[in-house]
C-alpha cells in the first residue's frame, strides 16, 4: 500500500526528512527539488509506514487505497518520476540533518515579513538555544500568500497555517503587527536594535503588459483580483465588473487557474469556504459563463503545474475545454490532449484553454469591452505576433503574468531581476533576504523552506565569524502594533464565525475591525456582579 503525492502538495520537504527509507524525490539539495512541481513517492521503496504523512502540514499524501477516483492519476505520476529519475545512488539526506552547531544565545533578530518565508526563517533560528525573533508586519494579520494567496477552494493547501501556529509558539518568539518597516520604522533603527534583519517581503505588486487600454477599468491584474476574493485587508473596498459573459485571464499559471475556477465556480460551494463575504456576493450576482485563459506560447509551454491542470481536469459542473490539437510531448500535454478531445458540455459554465495566443489591446470607452488577440508563432525559442488577430467580448481582463517585488527602502534593488541582489540570502553582515525578495516570484509555499534554511545559515555563519554588530537600543513597542495575543484573538473570532456559519473561518476584511478584534485580547474580563440580595 504506497503512499501517493497528492495535487494538495507544499513541496516544503517535511515529508522528505521524515521517510525512513529515502523514497520521496527531489530532496532538498538535490537537483530539481527548488523547482519541482511536487515531490514524489517511489512506489517501490515505499514501506507504508505513513511517517510521511503525519509529517506533511496539508495533508497532500494518502495510501493509494484511500485515494478518490479524481486522485487515481496521481498513483502513475508518482511512479514515472523515477522511471525518468532514477535514485538508487542517492544518499539518505546527510545534507539536511547534518548542520553546523552555533552558539546563538542572545542573539536578537527582526523579521519583516510574516509570511511561509519569514516564518521558516523564524523556525530556523528558534532551533538554536537562547534566540529571540521579532517578526513584523505591515498587516494586522499573518501568514502572506498562506492567508491571502492561496485560492479559497484549496482548503488542504491552507492547513500549512496549523504548522505556523506552532511556530508562532515557540520560546522567543514575538509577533510586531500593523507596523510597517519604512513609514512606521526605519531600516536603520532596526540595525541599531537587532543584531541582524531578515527581509521576507515576498512580491507585492504585478508585471505589466505594456498594451493599450491596460488601464481602462475592467482590466486589472489578478494580484488584485485574488486578494479581493480573499479577503485582503487592502482590496476590501474593490469591486470587479461580472456583468458580462465572458473574462479574459491573461497568463496560464497556477494562479491564472485559481481566478478561472473562481469565477466559474458555484457560488454555494463557495460559501462553504472561507472566501471573501463581499466576494461571495458579487460573485453570486455574476452572469460570466465562459472564462478564457490565453498562453503566449504553445500547451508544452504551459506555466501551470501538472497537479493543478489534473485538478481543473477532474472539477464537476464546469466544462473545460483546450482549444486545437495538442501534440502529446509530456504528462502535461497528455492530460491536455484528453482535455482537448472530450465532448462539449452545452449548459455549463466553461474555461477554456487557449494557447500560441496574445494581448494586442484593450478595447473600450469608459470601460473595457474585448480584448484583441494575435495568434502566435515561436521562432527561435520565441513567441512572435502574426497578423491574424481577433476581438474578444469581455468585461472583464485579467492579467495573471507574474508577480514583482518592489524596492525596500534601505537596500540595493536589482530592477531588471525585481530583487534585492544578495549571496545565499546575504546582503551584507547583518542584513539578509528571504523569499521571493531573495530570489523572485518562483517555486510554491514549502519552498520557502530551504529557501530561509539557507539565508538563516548565512547569518548563523556571519555570527560565528564575529560579524554581527551587537544591537546599541531597542524598538520601543508602538500603540497600534498587534502582538500575538491579539492574532490569535483575531484568529478565534474569525474561526468562531466560520463555526456559526459551517465555514472554516469568516475571514474579518476591514483594517480597522482586525484592530478591533485584537484589541479584544487585552481587555480587562469584567465579572459579573454578584447581588447582595438574598431571595
Amino acid at each position: 500500500m504506497p503512499y501517493v503525492v497528492t495535487q494538495s502538495c507544499c513541496s516544503d520537504g517535511a515529508c522528505v526528512v521524515a521517510c525512513p527509507v529515502n523514497a520521496i524525490h527531489p530532496a532538498p539539495g538535490e537537483p530539481g527539488f527548488a523547482t519541482a512541481e511536487m515531490l514524489h513517492v517511489d512506489p517501490i521503496s515505499c514501506v507504508d509506514c505513513g511517517a510521511c504523512a503525519t509529517a506533511c502540514p496539508v495533508d497532500a499524501l494518502l495510501p493509494h487505497t484511500k485515494l478518490t477516483e479524481k486522485q487515481l492519476p496521481f498513483i502513475e505520476l508518482n511512479a514515472a518520476y523515477y522511471v525518468e529519475n532514477p535514485h538508487a545512488d542517492r544518499p539518505i539526506l546527510a545534507a539536511v540533518a547534518e548542520r553546523p552547531v552555533v552558539d546563538a544565545r542572545g542573539l536578537r533578530v527582526a523579521i519583516i515579513g510574516a509570511g511561509p518565508a519569514g516564518l521558516y526563517a523564524a523556525d530556523e533560528l528558534l532551533k538554536h538555544a537562547g534566540v529571540s525573533v521579532d517578526v513584523f508586519d505591515r498587516l494586522p494579520t499573518p501568514h502572506g500568500l498562506a492567508r491571502y494567496g492561496v485560492a479559497p477552494d484549496h482548503p488542504s493547501t491552507k492547513q500549512v497555517i496549523d504548522l505556523f501556529g506552532a511556530i508562532e509558539r515557540e520560546a522567543g518568539f514575538r509577533y510586531r503587527l500593523n507596523v510597517e518597516v519604512g513609514t512606521d520604522i526605519t531600516h536603520d533603527q532596526l540595525r541599531a536594535s537587532y543584531d541582524a534583519v531578515v527581509y521576507a517581503v515576498g512580491a507585492a505588486t504585478d508585471r505589466r503588459l505594456g498594451i493599450d487600454g491596460e488601464d481602462l477599468p475592467g482590466s486589472v491584474s489578478a494580484t488584485e483580483f485574488v486578494a479581493w476574493y480573499n479577503g485582503h485587508p487592502d482590496g476590501d473596498d474593490r469591486s470587479f465588473p461580472l456583468g458580462s459573459a465572458r473574462a479574459v485571464v491573461i497568463g496560464n499559471g497556477n494562479v491564472a487557474l485559481d481566478v478561472a475556477r473562481i469565477l466559474t465556480a458555484d457560488p454555494e460551494a463557495l460559501a462553504r469556504t472561507d472566501i471573501s463575504d463581499r466576494a461571495l456576493a458579487a460573485l453570486r450576482d455574476s452572469t460570466i459563463e465562459e472564462v478564457v485563459v490565453l498562453g503566449r506560447r504553445g500547451a508544452a509551454d504551459a506555466a501551470f503545474t501538472l497537479p493543478e491542470l489534473l485538478g481543473l481536469a477532474a472539477l464537476d459542473g464546469i466544462d473545460v475545454v483546450v482549444e486545437g490539437e495538442v501534440e502529446v510531448t509530456s504528462p502535461k500535454t497528455r492530460i491536455l490532449a484528453e482535455i482537448a478531445a472530450r465532448p462539449r458540455r452545452p449548459g455549463l459554465r466553461r474555461i477554456v484553454l487557449r494557447f500560441d495566443t496574445a494581448p494586442v489591446r484593450v478595447v473600450g470607452d469608459q470601460h473595457t469591452r474585448a480584448l484583441e488577440v494575435a495568434r502566435t508563432t515561436t521562432i527561435d525559442g520565441r513567441a512572435v505576433l502574426t497578423e491574424d488577430t481577433e476581438l474578444l467580448p469581455a468585461g472583464l481582463v485579467l492579467r495573471a503574468i507574474g508577480y514583482r517585488a518592489r524596492p525596500v527602502a534601505g537596500l540595493p534593488f536589482d530592477d531588471a531581476r525585481a530583487v534585492v541582489p544578495n549571496d545565499l540570502g546575504r546582503v551584507e553582515p547583518g542584513v539578509y533576504v528571504a523569499g521571493w525578495i531573495k530570489r523572485g516570484p518562483t517555486g510554491f509555499l514549502g519552498t520557502n523552506k530551504s529557501c530561509s534554511r539557507e539565508t538563516v545559515e548565512q547569518l548563523l555563519a556571519d555570527l560565528d565569524a564575529g560579524l554581527l554588530e551587537r544591537p546599541s537600543t531597542e524598538v520601543e513597542q508602538l500603540p497600534w502594533e498587534i502582538d500575538a495575543a491579539g492574532w490569535r484573538a483575531i484568529d478565534e473570532h474569525e474561526r468562531a464565525a466560520g463555526a456559526e456559519a459551517g465555514r472554516p473561518r469568516v475571514k474579518v476584511t476591514d483594517r480597522g475591525d482586525l484592530v478591533a478584534a485584537a484589541e479584544r485580547a487585552h481587555r480587562p474580563v469584567e465579572r459579573p456582579r454578584r447581588s447582595l440580595l438574598r431571595r
